[in-house]
C-alpha cells in the first residue's frame, strides 16, 4: 500500500511537470492545489454521511467550524455571521498551507508572497465591497472623518491606511512563514534527525497564530466597514 505522503509527492512532482515550471512558483502553485483537494476531501468526508451523534471526521469538523463560528459572533456581533464561509475558508485554507510545510519534502503555499498577496486581496476587496453593499454611497463618509473642513486631509489619510492593509496582510503572513521555512530548511542540512524537532513544534504554533492572526484581522477589516461613519 502506498503511504499517502509519498502519493502526494508523487502527484506533486507530476503537477510540477505537466506546468512545465520550476521553483518557488511551482511549488506554491502546486501545493496550493494540493491543499485544496485536501479540504475538499475533508469537507465531502465530514459531510457524505452525517448523523444526528456525530463521529469521526464530522464531528472534528462540527468543533472546528462551531469554534470558527463562535468567534465570527464574538469578534463581529450576529451581523458577521453571514461572512462565516468567506472568513472560515481562507483560516482553514491558511492553516493548512501553513502546517503542511512541517511534513519533509512539502513546501507551505504561504511562503510565497504571491499567495498571500491573494489572500490579503480578497481581504481588502470584499472589505470594501460589503461596506458599499451595506451602506450604498454613504459608505463614503468613512473616509472624510467628522469634521468637514478635514475632509480632503483625512479622505488622503484613510485611503493610505486602508491600502496599507493589504501589504501589511501579505508581508506578516510571507515573512513568518518564509523565514520559518529557510530556518526550518538550515536546521534540516544541518542535523536532520533531533535537532529541526523544536523547530517543528514551534511552527505549529506559528501556524495556528498565523492563521489565527490573518482571520481576526479580515474580521476586524469587514467589521468596521459595516459599522455607521462618525
Amino acid at each position: 500500500m502506498v503511504h499517502p505522503l509519498l502519493f502526494l509527492q508523487f502527484i506533486s512532482s507530476k503537477l510540477q511537470n505537466i506546468l512545465h515550471i520550476g521553483g518557488e512558483a511551482a511549488n506554491a502553485i502546486v501545493y496550493t492545489w494540493v491543499v485544496i483537494v485536501f479540504l475538499l476531501v475533508i469537507a465531502k468526508l465530514a459531510t457524505g454521511g452525517m448523523k444526528m451523534i456525530p463521529s469521526g471526521t464530522q464531528n472534528f469538523m462540527e468543533v472546528v467550524v462551531d469554534g470558527i463560528e463562535n468567534m465570527i459572533v464574538e469578534t463581529m456581533g450576529e451581523h458577521g455571521r453571514p461572512y462565516f464561509p468567506l472568513i472560515a475558508t481562507l483560516a482553514l485554507f491558511i492553516l493548512v498551507s501553513n502546517l503542511i510545510g512541517l511534513i519533509p519534502g512539502f513546501y507551505p503555499p504561504t511562503a510565497n508572497i504571491n499567495t498571500t498577496a491573494a489572500c490579503a486581496v480578497i481581504v481588502f476587496l470584499s472589505t470594501h465591497i460589503v461596506g458599499i453593499k451595506h451602506h450604498g454611497f454613504q459608505y463614503l463618509k468613512h473616509f472624510l472623518g467628522p469634521i468637514w473642513w478635514l475632509a480632503p486631509v483625512m479622505f488622503f489619510i484613510e485611503v493610505i491606511g486602508h491600502l496599507s492593509r493589504p501589504v501589511s496582510l501579505t508581508l506578516r503572513l510571507f515573512g513568518n512563514m518564509n523565514g520559518h521555512e529557510l530556518v526550518l530548511m538550515i536546521f534540516f542540512g544541518l542535523a536532520p534527525f533531533l535537532v529541526p524537532l523544536p523547530m517543528m513544534l514551534m511552527g505549529v504554533l506559528v501556524s495556528f497564530i498565523q492563521a489565527f492572526v490573518f482571520m481576526l484581522l479580515a474580521m476586524i477589516y469587514i467589521h468596521g466597514s459595516l459599522e455607521e461613519a462618525h
